[in-house]
Parts: structure tokens; C-alpha cells; sequence
């Protein structure tokens, strides 16, 4: 494996934890690679008659509790490597939050943004037949990610159904309600983040009134995190997404911003004064939110963080090298597999919604959500206060532990 990839840096993260439980070696050969990992040609024919051929990925990194979990994204960064790591976060995730499954991530490789609708869906259906094979309601359940939407699901399910010849709504989670996606699926993974950082406030009995905040990726995530936190009383004081960054010290009007970009699709319409994308990180907050790609936060700028606590929206945002940094400064960091994992928890949700043909009202959702979410919190904290250890290196400990009693009782087929 390429040195300081993303997957290596995911596999540092496991032997950190590995160690700090003494995990059985021979259960860490097996949890330190993906399970497995496809990679598909994608033809379309474009608009204009000529034929263009993508690639595409499907890794199921873990299905020791069940079906593998995870979301497909359009991007031309997309790489084995890159969605190999984020299954192996998905994996964690899933078994942090007591989820009946394993990890997943897939993707395409490609500019989502030079595509026409047309030519969008067909590449999606043309990927959904390519990965059938290892597609299913209890085999692998995709869902939306970066650049993909809950049309994109609907896509994928019609094609699924179609090629099985029945409709199938639990193939997917994240589509629309009238397809059997659950209410408060597009908001949750936002409001996911916000309880957390509610919680953690909590713990350390503080009042998260009037705590500023800055948020670096005012997409959905951070947009609706953004949305929750305002609402519980916190000042939302800088944000960013690719068209630049804003900053206002009295708080930004956050339901006045979501609607800009709902009409301009960026922030940078929005009056109020600007500063360069890569201030952000450095505001001095009581929370940083990073919500955006992968690698945000490392060697280099994370000396430079002033925030009292970073709470991951995004997949990998921190690099292992900036966690040791931040650790010496005494910043806490709130990790992914704990902070945004409000959108599997209610992907499950959806799922089992699916599956029985019952469905609940906003209120049994975000019910169930909380209370998974604030459950999960107050056991990563107490394993951090107890064992002494970061809330990363807790929030892995607690998720290994679980796959590990798992492969106790399955053993090792044959």
C-alpha cells in the first residue's frame, strides 16, 4: 500500500486502537484489509452521440454484522484507496452505533458538474448493473454521498428492480419518500452533528448558548449542522465551501445563507465579509466544524487550530499526524465515526422502514436518533474518561471490541 494514503492512514488509526485493547492478531490481519473490492468500466453514450467510458468502484470492507453500508460519490478524486478507507470508517461507524451492519463505500470517477441529467442517469444505471452482483437488501445497501442525491438512489433502486424484475425499495436508503425513503433522512446527518456537539457541551457542563462556531463545508452536512446549532443558541460565525469564506463575529443568519445557497448554490452571493477559504481553521471558536473532504486538518495548519473543540462533519477530515499535534495542544476531537453518523443511523432506519412497508412521522425518527446518538456519546466519553485516552481512540476501541465479540461467536468460515 502507497505510504501516508488514505487507507494507510485509515489502518493507523486501527492499530492505535488495536493496541491500546490488545486485539487478537489474528483478528487484526483480517480487520486491517477491505474484504473486497470491485472495480467496473462504466460506458455511456453522451448527449452528443459519442461513447465515454468512467470507472467505477464498489469496496465491501467488513460484513461481520451484516450487510455492508455505505454511500456512492461522483468526484474526480474518487480512488480505491480513498473508498477504501471510507469503508473501513463506514465498518467502524456502523459498529460504534450498534448497527446491524458492516462498511461500504463507492464511487465513480468523474466531474458530476460537466454532465447533463441524462447523462448522469445513465452512468448510474449503467454502474448499478455493473455492481448487481454484489449488490442487495442484505448483502450491500448504497447511498447518497458527495455529488450524488436522493434521485441518484432512485435511479439505482429502479434499476435494481427492474433487472430483478419486482420493485425492491430497501436496495437503497436516502431516495425519496415516495420511493420509501424515511422523513428526516436528508437533515440527518447535519443534525447528527449538532447533537453531538450538544452532548459534548453537556459533559463538560457548559451551555452551548452563544458558543461561536465555524463550519468549513456549508453543503448539506454543514449547512443543516449549522441550521441545529443556531436554533439551540450557538453563533454560527464562519463558514466556507468551494466558492470562499465568510465571517461575521455577531453570528451569520444562517437560515438567511441556506437560502442563498439554495439559490445560488454557493456562499460567496451571500453580503458580508469575506475572508480567504483557508482562515477558517484558524478562527478562534469554541467549535470547529470540518465538513467538507478528506485531510483537512494536518501537519502543516494544525498548530494553527484555536477552536476548544473540532467536531468531524466530514470522513477523515484529520490526519493521524494533526491528532498527535492536537492531543499536545489539549484539543479535543470529536471523530467522524461518532460526530456525523446521524445519516447511517437514520439509513437504518429507512432501511427498516422499507423492509416492514411501515413508516413513521418526523418526530419517531429524530426520537430514534437522538437516542441513539446520545447513547453512543455517553459510552465514547465514559471509555476516554476511564481508559484516559482520546475520544478518537475510544470511539475505535468501543467499535473493534464489538466486531471483535462478533467474530467470537462466527468464527472464521470454514
Amino acid at each position: 500500500m502507497i505510504k501516508d494514503s488514505l487507507a494507510r492512514k485509515a489502518q493507523k488509526q486501527l492499530y492505535k486502537a488495536a493496541k491500546e485493547i490488545n486485539l487478537d492478531p489474528n483478528l487484526l490481519r483480517i480487520l486491517e484489509k477491505p474484504m473486497r473490492v470491485l472495480k467496473v468500466s462504466v460506458p455511456i453514450k453522451l448527449d452528443n452521440g459519442k461513447t465515454k467510458v468512467f470507472t467505477g468502484f464498489r469496496c465491501q470492507y467488513n460484513n461481520a454484522k451484516g450487510p455492508a453500508k455505505g454511500g456512492v460519490r461522483y468526484h474526480p478524486s474518487v480512488t480505491e484507496d480513498e473508498l477504501t478507507a471510507l469503508a473501513a470508517w463506514m465498518t467502524w461507524k456502523c459498529a460504534l452505533l450498534d448497527l446491524p451492519y458492516g462498511g461500504a463505500k463507492g464511487g465513480i470517477v468523474c466531474n458530476p458538474t460537466k454532465l447533463s441529467e441524462s447523462e448522469l442517469e445513465r452512468m448510474t444505471r449503467r454502474y448499478t448493473t455493473e455492481i448487481m452482483p454484489i449488490l442487495g437488501p442484505h448483502i450491500d445497501i448504497p447511498a447518497p454521498d458527495v455529488y450524488t442525491t436522493s434521485k441518484t438512489m432512485a435511479w439505482i433502486m429502479d434499476t435494481f428492480s427492474m433487472m430483478k424484475g419486482y420493485t425492491e425499495p430497501s436496495i437503497v436508503t436516502g431516495k425519496p419518500e415516495i420511493l420509501g425513503g424515511s422523513k428526516g433522512r436528508k437533515e440527518a446527518t447535519g443534525r447528527g452533528v449538532a447533537l453531538i456537539t450538544r452532548e459534548f457541551f453537556k459533559a463538560n457542563k457548559r451551555n452551548i448558548k452563544g458558543a461561536k462556531i465555524a463550519i468549513q463545508g456549508f453543503g448539506n452536512v454543514g449547512g443543516h449542522a449549522g441550521l441545529f446549532l443556531s436554533q439551540m443558541g450557538a453563533k454560527i460565525v464562519a463558514v466556507s465551501d468551494v466558492s470562499g469564506a465568510l465571517v461575521n463575529p455577531e453570528g451569520l443568519d444562517i437560515p438567511a445563507l441556506l437560502n442563498c445557497v439554495e439559490e445560488h448554490a454557493c456562499i460567496i452571493k451571500y453580503p458580508g465579509k469575506q475572508i480567504d477559504g483557508s482562515e477558517l481553521l484558524s478562527q478562534d471558536v469554541d467549535v470547529l466544524i470540518p465538513a467538507a473532504l478528506e485531510n483537512q486538518i494536518h501537519q502543516k495548519n494544525a498548530q494553527n487550530i484555536k477552536a476548544n473543540v473540532i467536531v468531524e462533519g466530514a470522513n477523515g477530515p484529520t490526519t493521524p499526524e494533526a491528532d498527535e499535534i492536537l492531543e499536545g495542544m489539549k484539543i479535543p476531537v470529536i471523530p467522524d465515526i461518532l460526530a456525523n453518523a446521524g445519516g447511517v443511523v437514520v439509513s437504518h432506519l429507512e432501511w427498516v422502514q422499507a423492509m416492514s412497508g411501515l413508516f413513521w412521522e418526523d418526530e419517531d425518527v429524530n426520537r430514534e436518533l437522538e437516542r441513539k446518538l446520545t447513547k453512543a456519546f455517553k459510552e465514547v466519553w465514559e471509555n476516554s474518561q476511564r481508559k484516559n485516552v482520546s475520544l478518537r481512540c475510544a470511539a475505535y476501541t468501543t467499535a473493534i471490541e464489538r466486531i471483535a465479540e462478533v467474530y467470537s461467536y462466527r468464527g472464521i468460515f470454514p
